[in-house]
Parts: structure tokens; C-alpha cells; sequence
């Protein structure tokens, strides 16, 4: 951990790595966000290899963060590290302190009313429920956490199934809306969704089908973010074996019917 200090010190030093120099926690942040996507990546594909490694580039971005805050006399990375230190021997008292054992779902509510008491005792009027949600978050996760703090307060629907019939809801606000606009003309895939002719009205409501999906994920306990990348990655696969398939048999794949492509995805998913 020192040697890694050091290092950083030498990289942002005046006869450093100009590229190191000229960095600022703004243009730092999206190779932090990227360092943890990749830290995630290699934890689904069970390559602990890579892990390793991307562990070690997640680091170097903590480092890196907390040398440019010393240098503006703000914080060191050991002031870091000792409030990470502090925050989780304060926010387990059941393994710190004296109240004893308790269950996964006990600890949970702890936690949250730990964090309460360290946001202050007195509840602040300026203060929401969904305060504090990042705006940088990926929009599925962060619609996740804002459900989840809206239920906290108590605006929630009672059980899944009510959540599933939002769903079904939203879905067909889409139908509805879809019905009543034009098919928009081909436009660059650069093009803005005003560029592309996307009725205001549609993409309104996909936006809620999307928020009201996530808000059902969250009511069945499972993580929408990890669920949608398992379903990206399974989709890849498929079309991957699609179009392996096609090309053992001596075809091109985008020039076959939907028909004939659609009897190739079945055939990989009997496959699978």
C-alpha cells in the first residue's frame, strides 16, 4: 500500500506523468465508474484472474482521488481509509458492541436506522426521502433506489402483484401511445429522439414502463441492474449461436427471413 502511495505521489509530481498531472476528480470519475463495471465483470464471468487485477485498478482510482484531494489540503488517503474504518465498527454494534446477535433482515433495519441517527436526530424540513440518490447512477439502478426509499416512507404498493399490474398498466400506456403516432422516419442513431420523430407522449411512457420494471424487481428482491446484465448477456449468447449456427450451414445470417431466424433462436435455446 505505501509502494502504491508512492507511486501515485511520483506520477502527479512536477517532473511526473503529464497526463497524471493535468487529471482533476472530474476527469478521473468516468474511468471510476468504468473500473467498477469492470470489477463487476470479471466477478460474473468468475475470472479471478482479471479480478485480481481489476481490483488493483479500482484501487489505483481511490489512490488517485485521495492524492489529488491532499494536494488541495482537503483529505489524505489515510483520512480515507480511517472513516471507512469508523463508519463500519459505528454501523455494526452487534459485532463491535454489546447488543448481540441478530438476523440478516434485523441488521438491515440497524443499518438504515444507524445512518438515520448519522444523518442527525432532528429530521431536517429541507430534507426528502429520496435526497442523497446520486443523479450519475445508471437511470435502472437509480430508479431502483429512489422505489426503495419511496417505500420506506410508506408509499408502496402492498404486495408484487400490484406492482406486476402496474407493469401491465404502464405497458399499455405504451400500446395506446404507440397506436397514436406515426412510424418515425430512419434517423442517425445519433440523432436525438426529437431528431428521430419519437412522440413526447411515447417516450414518456416508456420511461414509466421502465421506472414501473424496476419498481417490480424491487418488490420481488431482486437487483433489476444485475438482472437486466444476465439478460443482455444471455441475449448475446443466443444471437452469437444464431449466427454460428447460420454460418455452419452456409447461409448470412441478415439475409434470412425473420421466420428462418427466429427457427434458429429456438433451436439455440432447445440447445442451451
Amino acid at each position: 500500500m505505501r509502494e502504491l502511495l508512492s507511486i501515485i505521489v511520483r506520477l502527479r509530481a512536477t517532473d511526473g506523468c503529464p497526463w497524471d498531472r493535468e487529471q482533476s476528480f472530474a476527469s478521473i470519475a468516468p474511468y471510476t465508474i468504468e473500473e467498477a463495471y469492470e470489477v463487476a465483470d470479471a466477478i460474473e464471468r468468475g475470472d479471478m484472474r482479471h479480478l485480481k487485477d481489476e481490483l488493483g485498478d479500482l484501487l489505483f482510482q481511490v489512490v488517485f482521488h485521495a492524492q489529488i484531494a491532499s494536494e488541495a489540503g482537503q483529505f489524505d488517503f489515510e483520512a480515507v481509509a480511517g472513516a471507512i474504518c469508523d463508519k463500519l465498527i459505528r454501523r455494526h454494534p452487534h459485532v463491535f458492541g454489546s447488543s448481540g446477535s441478530l438476523t440478516p433482515a434485523q441488521q438491515s433495519l440497524n443499518w438504515e436506522e444507524i445512518k438515520a441517527q448519522e444523518r442527525g436526530a432532528a429530521p431536517d424540513p429541507q430534507t426528502g426521502h429520496l435526497d442523497g440518490v446520486p443523479q450519475a447512477m445508471p437511470a435502472l439502478m437509480r430508479a431502483f433506489k429512489l422505489s426503495k426509499r419511496a417505500a420506506r416512507a410508506g408509499f408502496d404498493f402492498e404486495h408484487a402483484g400490484q406492482t406486476a399490474d402496474k407493469v401491465a398498466e404502464e405497458l399499455a400506456e405504451v400500446r395506446e401511445a404507440a397506436e397514436h403516432n406515426a412510424q418515425p422516419n430512419a434517423s442517425p442513431a445519433n440523432a436525438s429522439q426529437a431528431e428521430r420523430g419519437v412522440s413526447p407522449k411515447i417516450f414518456e411512457e416508456i420511461g414509466d414502463l421502465l421506472f414501473a420494471a424496476a419498481n417490480l424487481a424491487r418488490k420481488l428482491e431482486v437487483d433489476a441492474e444485475a438482472a437486466l446484465r444476465a439478460a443482455n448477456t444471455k441475449f448475446e449468447r443466443r444471437f452469437r449461436g444464431m449466427e454460428s449456427l447460420a454460418a455452419q450451414r452456409g447461409e448470412i445470417f441478415a439475409k434470412l427471413s425473420l421466420e428462418a431466424q427466429e427457427r434458429l433462436w429456438q433451436e439455440v435455446k432447445r440447445g442451451e
